[in-house]
């Protein structure tokens, strides 16, 4: 047994041909890394959200290949504190535009979270001014350097940077439908956190179908299909869809202008990042909520949830049977939604 041990030491330390070393850390060459497994990359790692989510998947060690950590600034030393997680998926750090392009080469799955977060009084309108760019060309870049990877776009505000996303890998012949992905779980999220705190029950037993789109004005939690059920009032209806729709303002407004939602964020994606690497790997019916090109309803992005097979979207399901007062929200949040799209649609188009 000692001599097991020995050997296993001697094998860290002074590894086999095929690695390399960097500092005191054995890291995996790019040919090794290929043949292990899903590669992700993080665009935007150096940042509010970015970092948290870099950690919780550095995290997961052996479920990836690789973890590429990309951002325009500070992201070496992101990867250098990350480095020292002990998991095995090997952390690299890519800086800069010069270094994108391999940053991206051979991932599978892509999580953009590059961009501002909100301060206080700002909307998400007023990100759409400063993100669109952001997304525009990142999104381009995955069209160039990985179109066949999966998309999840985290940056503000979804509603427009989506469609901005996929319209860019369009225009540079890629962009897969089922590929390209809005990710609005912490909407989800909370959901079940705040359903969870009003019955008091575990949130983690909680399930809240959320749909429409990832503003105040266009999410709409299906209370009346919350698993378990419970008999909610129609004020309690109220309140708990009031207390959803502005969470992200609360903090925003607690933080004081040092930022956003970045930690419940960063928690959020990569719950839904687990569950799209389950995908990916041939797990079966893997349901999500989250925001994609569709024609469950007549607008040409929603928010409903979605079965996740290995290419993406597997199956897009019905929204299912809704009660009065979801009804009437439905219908309201429609209109808002459908500019947001149109506008991040024609952004791309005309950049």
């Amino acid at each position: 047994a000692a001599r097991r041990r020995t050997s296993g030491l001697h094998d860290h330390l002074m590894p086999k041909e095929g690695w390399t070393t960097q500092g005191c850390a054995v890291m995996r060459t790019a040919a090794e890394e290929r043949r292990l497994g899903i590669h992700v990359a993080v665009l935007g790692a150096a940042g509010g959200i970015g970092q948290p989510l870099s950690l919780l998947l550095a995290r997961r060690g052996s479920e990836l290949a690789s973890l590429r950590l990309y951002d325009v600034a500070h992201v070496a030393g992101v990867a250098a504190d990350l480095s020292h997680v002990d998991a095995r998926a090997p952390v690299r750090p890519y800086q800069g535009t010069s270094e994108l392009a391999e940053a991206l080469h051979g991932v599978d799955l892509v999580v953009l979270v590059a961009g501002a977060a909100r301060k206080p009084g700002m909307s998400r309108d007023d990100l759409f001014q400063i993100n669109a760019k952001v997304v525009f060309g990142l999104a381009t870049a995955v069209a160039k350097h990985a179109p066949n990877a999966w998309l999840l776009v985290v940056t503000n505000p979804v509603d427009a940077t989506v469609p901005i996303a996929l319209e860019a890998m369009r225009k540079q012949g890629a962009g897969n439908d089922r590929k390209v992905i809005g990710v609005t779980s912490l909407d989800a999220v909370r959901a079940k956190k705040f359903v969870g705190d009003a019955v008091g029950i575990d949130p983690a037993r909680i399930m809240v179908p959320v749909v429409g789109g990832h503003a105040a004005n266009t999410m709409l939690p299906l209370l009346s299909q919350c698993s378990p059920r419970f008999a909610f009032t129609r004020k309690e209806i109220g309140d708990l869809t009031t207390k959803l729709r502005e969470a992200g303002t609360q903090v925003v407004e607690a933080k004081a202008g040092a930022g956003s939602a970045t930690l419940s964020m960063a928690h959020a994606a990569d719950r839904f990042i687990g569950q799209c690497l389950r995908a990916m790997q041939g797990a079966k019916g893997i349901v999500e909520c989250a925001y994609v090109s569709s024609s469950v309803t007549e607008l040409p992005f929603f928010a409903s949830p979605l079965q996740l097979g290995r290419d993406g979207v597997e199956t897009y399901l019905p929204l299912g049977p809704l009660n009065t007062g979801e009804r009437e929200a439905l219908q309201l949040l429609k209109s808002e939604l459908a500019q947001s799209i149109q506008k991040g649609t024609e952004f791309a188009r005309n950049a």
